[in-house]
């Protein structure tokens, strides 16, 4: 499961790359600071069942960050067309 985890840290890498060349410099920072969670730890060398909690939580705090985000802060028709 710990390699799982340098996985999901080398992903994270990509997007930060991939943002911060399509200059969105928010996304990369969030990229980036993912990527540095995911690597430390992945190097922790955890019990199973711990990263399989940590993973649980890791995805509660998303889906309320982006829950928050898209009822309270992201603006209805942004697309303009």
């Amino acid at each position: 499961m710990d390699r799982m985890f340098r996985v999901l840290a080398f992903w994270t890498g990509i997007f930060a790359v991939m943002f911060y060349t399509g200059d969105m410099m928010e996304a990369s920072l969030l990229s980036l600071v993912q990527t540095a969670f995911f690597l430390t730890i992945g190097y922790l060398k955890l019990s199973e069942r711990m990263y399989v909690y940590i993973f649980f939580s890791y995805l509660t705090v998303f889906m309320i960050g982006f829950t928050y985000y898209c009822s309270f802060i992201l603006v209805p028709g942004f697309g303009g067309h």
